[in-house]
């Protein structure tokens, strides 16, 4: 009997693909900048054999990553992202309270476009880039937002979002404020003992939450979840308990 692989959880495999539910902090492939970082690729491969990249998520956001385990599945998949033919949904905690329900952001934007390898928005040299955002609500002094990226550049609803006033909590590159999610802070008549207090959430609050294709052996649409972490999700239950508002919608 394994021991629980604390690093990734498996939504689903068969002899095609492989999709995992990875925790924040880790790679899911080779980094140029970081080649000691703990790789999801690597991790997962002792479980599966040979595994092939097909799309790319940020090492400080969780959620859905999907691996083909065949060249002729790497092969199928990564023309359907190259199309734009695969859906994708995150979810974002954000300071502050946008004035809108719905925003398409269409901004160029160029990845390691400063000394601190940050993606930037570049009207001449940018690659074409779209987000589509839905504000899921309001709770205290936060907002829970969905992103639907239609491109995959890198770091991009991170700056898209910023572009427009919004930074992701404990965004470490695109925001200005560090502070932990703290239930201190958010609930009126909390007792506890502040030198003791854990933080509910101290990492960039950005999950990879569903994800939509077509299955490269058979054509049939398949569409995954990934329930979000612990961190995100005791956030999630205290500010829905507290505000009322929900970013999940139980089917």
């Amino acid at each position: 009997m394994s021991l629980k692989n604390l690093d990734y959880s498996v939504i689903y495999a068969d002899e095609e693909i492989v999709v995992l539910n990875k925790k924040s902090g880790i790679l899911i492939a080779a980094d140029r900048y970081n080649p000691e970082a703990p790789r999801l690729d690597l991790l997962a491969e002792k479980e599966f054999g040979r595994l092939y990249a097909v799309h790319r998520i940020d090492k400080d956001t969780s959620g859905l990553i999907v691996y083909a385990r065949t060249a002729e599945a790497q092969r199928n998949l990564s023309m359907q992202f190259e199309k734009r033919e695969v859906s994708k949904v995150y979810h974002a905690l954000v300071y502050g309270h946008p004035l809108w329900e719905d925003l398409t952001v269409d901004l160029p934007l160029l990845p390691d476009g400063d000394d601190r390898h940050r993606t930037v928005v570049d009207k001449r040299k940018g690659k074409p880039s779209t987000t589509i955002f839905k504000n899921l609500g309001s709770c205290g002094a936060y907002s829970w937002i969905e992103a639907r990226p239609k491109t995959g550049r890198t770091h991009q609803i991170r700056v898209h979002l910023a572009a427009n006033g919004l930074c992701i909590v404990c965004d470490p590159l695109y925001s200005g404020n560090q502070k932990p999610v703290r239930l201190s802070e958010i609930k009126r008549k909390w007792n506890g003992d502040e030198e003791e207090e854990r933080p509910l959430l101290k990492r960039l609050a950005l999950h990879a939450y569903s994800i939509e294709f077509a299955h490269p052996k058979t054509g049939e649409k398949v569409k995954f979840t990934a329930p979000y972490p612990k961190d995100m999700d005791a956030t999630r239950k205290q500010l829905a308990k507290i505000f009322g508002v929900n970013p999940i919608v139980e089917e």
